[in-house]
């Protein structure tokens, strides 16, 4: 929370945005006195002389307790913005329909969960399962928002528009004084990041008040001004320990250890989705809150502009840059700019080798391990792009030994918002001019002129390669009729996750194609692919579940199988995993039971996803240096 206030260092009042409040006698002696526990607590006030709420309703400041007036409008369905940390939050009752479908229709969020704020760990165990580990995050100082699996006996449970069809809620308990005011014991709302999809949270009050007016119905705001917005952090539980899916809030930004310090400080760029950034101090690595997708103007504004603040705020000016191999990643295009500006070194980080390096440095491991790095894109050495890769690596450098065989991508980037261009590129292998004939639902929706994206395909026009495991996640979904266009990013492969966790049976492992012979080996998924589609239309909901299962415990299987033949070529028995694929807890789970004999490593302190990749960066071109 503090940093969410601070302007500069040391962390006194006057640099703080509670400078605009003069405290009273009473909290002034409070804040003098050595043995008051408020001595020199800076953000000390109360309600005579600290920061307030009010109520706006149609732009105009409502009359009355506007906090008293903020749950009567929740309580009536209505959708309230409220101001608090680190930015604006929309809320409304959880377990109304009508009020969740409202506001997912207004703030454009057709499919993605929803989190939601209980009023009580009692509130939470009456709604999902929680272990010890779970209860002891959610109640812990960081406050996080915790994917927890959702109770089938559940009383009063959350209305189905909250995570439509979805066995988990992201849950977080109130970790701001307005939140324990507003919410009783009893009480479940949602709780979800002002903005609109895309956008970075709203933190400024005019901006709120003008963006949100038609999205809440009234908006509790309060006076103390936030200087750096902060969205949620969102951790789970998997059978591989803690994993952070999002770090930002309660983390950020504490710094993370790097095994390799050095005087000259580096500044790493990140990715483009999930971004955040990275600058060292000697031994320490800042990593960035997550700041969002680089695709929005607004977004690149706030990197820009957090990538100043940090460099003020820790006093440490960069003497060396690193980004992303993309050419097109708006992060990679900036460090280029300010290279050439400022005449600083620049780094290229193969995407991939940050995955696993962002690892190691975790873990301060420093020999070469076996890498496996599972995601939907990142720029190869090639030029093509890469998900599904099988490294030999330590920090400084990485050797490609296997991937996922190549397929094409039907019409480009186009084919990881649209699954059923991969679905259809397997159907015409399978069935050919008989497509239409074998697969009649599946032709039925999707778009005319098929045809041609099929010639094209075939002609390699706008058909660029790709070894990612991500959309071969994505062609199975759309084969098995789960998922066929993607809402937001990593929707299909949820979906197939889901979808697997209801088979009543155990899986079992498809055919798959092993090329050994090749430099580097493959691993072909065409025979996984024909094996989910074979007769899909015909499926019953539990045998639909149970190919879904196939499909992960075969993806387990070979990964495995790949590791156990690199083991033996390098004599390499450790291995790294991350990526964003390994989010897939159920894949992750099936993985780790056939590894009994390797040395394990996973992310547990930056995000398996693209969000640990600037910490990645970082350690590669501290370790190149050393």
């Amino acid at each position: 929370p503090r940093y969410s206030i601070i302007r500069g260092v040391p962390y006194d009042r006057p640099l703080t945005s509670m400078a605009a409040f003069r405290m009273c006698p009473a909290c002034q002696r409070e804040y003098d006195d050595p043995a008051d526990r408020r001595f020199h607590a800076q953000p000390n006030a109360c309600a005579v002389c600290g920061p307030s709420y009010r109520l706006i309703v149609d732009g105009q400041e409502a009359a009355g307790d506007p906090l008293a007036a903020a749950r009567r409008i929740v309580a009536d369905g209505g959708i309230l913005a409220v101001k608090g940390i680190g930015g604006y939050h929309l809320a409304c009752d959880a377990r109304s329909e009508a009020a969740v479908t409202r506001l997912r229709q207004r703030k454009r969020r057709e499919a993605k969960a929803l989190a939601v704020m209980a009023g009580s760990m009692e509130t939470v165990r009456g709604l999902c399962t929680v272990s010890d580990e779970e209860e002891r995050w959610l109640t812990s100082p960081a406050a996080p928002i915790v994917l927890l699996a959702r109770r089938t006996d559940a009383r009063d449970a959350a209305a189905e528009a909250v995570a439509p069809g979805n066995a988990y809620l992201g849950v977080l308990l109130p970790y701001a004084p307005v939140h324990l005011l507003l919410l009783a014991e009893d009480d479940l709302w949602v709780m979800t990041s002002a903005n609109l999809s895309g956008e970075p949270i709203i933190y400024e009050d005019e901006v709120a008040v003008r963006g949100l007016a038609g999205i809440a119905d009234a908006i509790l705001v309060h006076n103390r001004e936030i200087v750096h917005r902060v969205d949620d952090s969102v951790l789970r539980m998997t059978a591989g320990g803690r994993q952070i899916v999002r770090r930002s809030r309660g983390f950020a930004p504490t710094p993370l250890a790097l095994p390799l310090g050095r005087e000259t400080a580096v500044l790493a760029g990140g990715a483009e989705l999930k971004n955040t950034f990275c600058l060292t101090r000697g031994r320490e690595a800042f990593l960035s809150e997550h700041i969002g997708d680089l695709v929005e103007h607004a977004v690149l504004r706030s990197y820009e502009e957090t990538i100043a603040h940090y460099e003020h705020f820790f006093e440490v000016r960069p003497a060396l840059l690193a980004a992303d191999l993309h050419p097109a990643y708006l992060s990679t295009q900036y460090m280029r700019a300010r290279a050439a500006r400022e005449g600083l070194p620049l780094v290229s980080v193969q995407h991939h080798h940050a995955h696993i390096a962002a690892v190691l440095a975790e873990h301060d491991v420093r020999e070469r391990v076996l890498g496996v790095a599972l995601d939907g894109t990142g720029y190869g050495a090639d030029g093509a792009s890469w998900g599904g890769e099988f490294l030999a690596a330590d920090m400084a450098d990485y050797e490609r030994l296997a991937h996922f065989a190549y397929i094409p991508l039907p019409g480009g980037d186009r084919a990881a918002k649209e699954p059923w261009r991969l679905a259809l590129r397997v159907l015409h292998t399978m069935y050919g001019e008989e497509i239409a004939l074998r697969a009649p639902k599946f032709m039925e929706e999707i778009p005319a002129g098929w045809q041609l994206l099929v010639q094209a395909t075939a002609a390699g026009v706008n058909a660029p390669l790709t070894s990612s495991a991500g959309r071969l996640f994505d062609a199975a979904a759309a084969l098995l009729g789960i998922c066929r266009e993607n809402v937001y990013e990593g929707q299909a492969a949820i979906g197939l996750e889901l979808c697997a966790r209801r088979a009543w049976r155990a899986g079992v492992v498809l055919p798959y194609r092993m090329n050994c012979a090749s430099v580097p080996m493959a691993v072909d998924f065409l025979p996984v692919l024909c094996a989910l589609a074979d007769g899909a239309e015909r499926l019953t909901a539990e045998e639909r579940a149970g190919r879904a299962l196939d499909f992960h415990v075969t993806m387990a299987a070979a990964v495995a199988e790949m590791l156990d033949i690199l083991a033996t070529r390098t004599g390499l028995r450790t291995a790294a995993l991350s990526g964003g694929v390994f989010q897939n807890a159920l894949l992750l789970e099936n993985l780790l039971t056939r590894l009994g004999d390797f040395r394990v490593l996973l992310p547990h302190n930056a995000p398996p996803n693209d969000g640990g990749i600037a910490y990645g960066q970082a350690a590669v071109v501290l370790a190149r240096m050393e």
